[in-house]
């Protein structure tokens, strides 16, 4: 297992909790360190969102703890029905997340004894809530979140796996069973995508001035994320119809493999320009061929009608992977015009320093 910043930042928060609970001298600190457990968060951003959520939570909890303790006592039916409650009004007030640490903070004010209650309750209730805020501090000053540099090495990493097997496929060197076990592969890592861009856009720039480019950015790699998942169902198609391609004449299959050879390097060198690694203006060719989609279009009309092939089914399935060489093609360009507009407009935030 991979310990991550999360792991690391959970120990800081606990240790940070209970020396906090020593200096305010206050009883039961493995409480505190509960709640800085639960009330970790994986952004910054998340993590002011949290204790909002966790204060209206604790407060309910504590409330609802002294009014049954108080009219009921703390019987432990009477501290099952108060739980009942205490989940009913955060259900009610769409704050679920908090309801673990709600019921944490009831039942140990419910536990306390029953002399001087009131004052156990509220010293209890101090504790967790210096748990929470342990648990802000951490996240907000330990080892903040990357996730930029996580998506952008994700994305290039699932780029360089899925051009290498269209390198292989449309050379007819690839392995069925393999390549079928790494595209399902290959399709979960780009699920997680999402949830990396998710995270990634939820980081809080400190300074107004870069807001906009964090909003470039933004769509920047939100196109990215296409990109790669056009580059995934082009090798998708290329392994699902790679028997029907090979139907097709000698001289349009070497077309559609120094296309494809021609896209993939483009691919590859528009997400290096991304970080500055390569220069920005290279022209793309194959032997004789540059990178045209739609003169491939033409090709494929031009043979069909030449080769008089009868079966439909081959056609079409052949026509599908020009689809989606035009489709991988456009995403490319596209997203090539984004980072060059982005490098343009802002050249002092252009050089993305994304180191391993």
């Amino acid at each position: 297992m991979k310990l991550g910043a999360r792991i690391f930042k959970t120990g800081i928060a606990i240790i940070l909790s209970l020396f906090l609970s020593e200096i305010f001298q206050l009883p039961s600190p493995v409480f505190a360190a509960i709640a800085a457990i639960f009330a970790l968060q994986p952004t910054i951003y998340r993590s002011f969102l949290s204790i909002i959520e966790q204060i209206q939570g604790n407060v309910i909890g504590a409330i609802i703890a002294v009014i049954f303790v108080l009219s009921f006592g703390n019987h432990i039916v009477i501290i099952g029905l108060a739980a009942i409650v205490v989940i009913t009004i955060n259900l009610k007030l769409k704050i679920d997340t908090t309801i673990s640490l709600s019921l944490v903070t009831m039942i140990v004010i419910m536990e306390t004894p029953g002399d001087a209650f009131i004052e156990f309750a509220i010293i209890r209730f101090s504790t967790i809530m210096l748990g929470v805020f342990s648990a802000f501090i951490v996240n907000l000053v330990f080892l903040p979140p990357k996730y930029e540099k996580k998506l952008y090495f994700k994305l290039s990493d699932i780029t360089e796996e899925t051009t290498k097997w269209i390198r292989l496929t449309i050379r007819h060197a690839s392995e069925h069973r393999l390549l079928k076990n790494d595209i399902g592969k290959m399709k979960e890592a780009v699920r997680n995508l999402d949830h990396l861009y998710v995270m990634y856009k939820e980081e809080r720039n400190y300074f107004k001035k870069n807001t906009l480019a964090k909003s470039r950015k933004l769509v920047i790699y939100r196109q990215m994320i296409s990109t790669v998942k056009r580059s995934l169902e082009m090798l998708r198609r290329l392994h699902r119809f790679e028997n029907d391609l090979q139907e097709m004449p000698a001289e349009f299959q070497n077309a559609v493999q120094q296309q494809l050879d021609c896209l993939i390097h483009y691919h590859e060198h528009v997400m290096l320009k991304f970080i500055g690694k390569v220069r920005p203006n290279v022209s793309f060719e194959e032997g004789d061929i540059i990178l045209n989609s739609k003169e491939l279009l033409n090709l494929f009309f031009a043979h069909q009608k030449e080769a008089k092939i009868e079966d439909e089914a081959i056609l079409s399935h052949t026509m599908q992977i020009i689809s989606a060489i035009i489709n991988y093609d456009e995403q490319v360009a596209h997203l090539d015009k984004l980072i060059t507009s982005f490098q343009t407009y802002h050249k002092k935030t252009s050089e993305i320093l994304i180191e391993e």
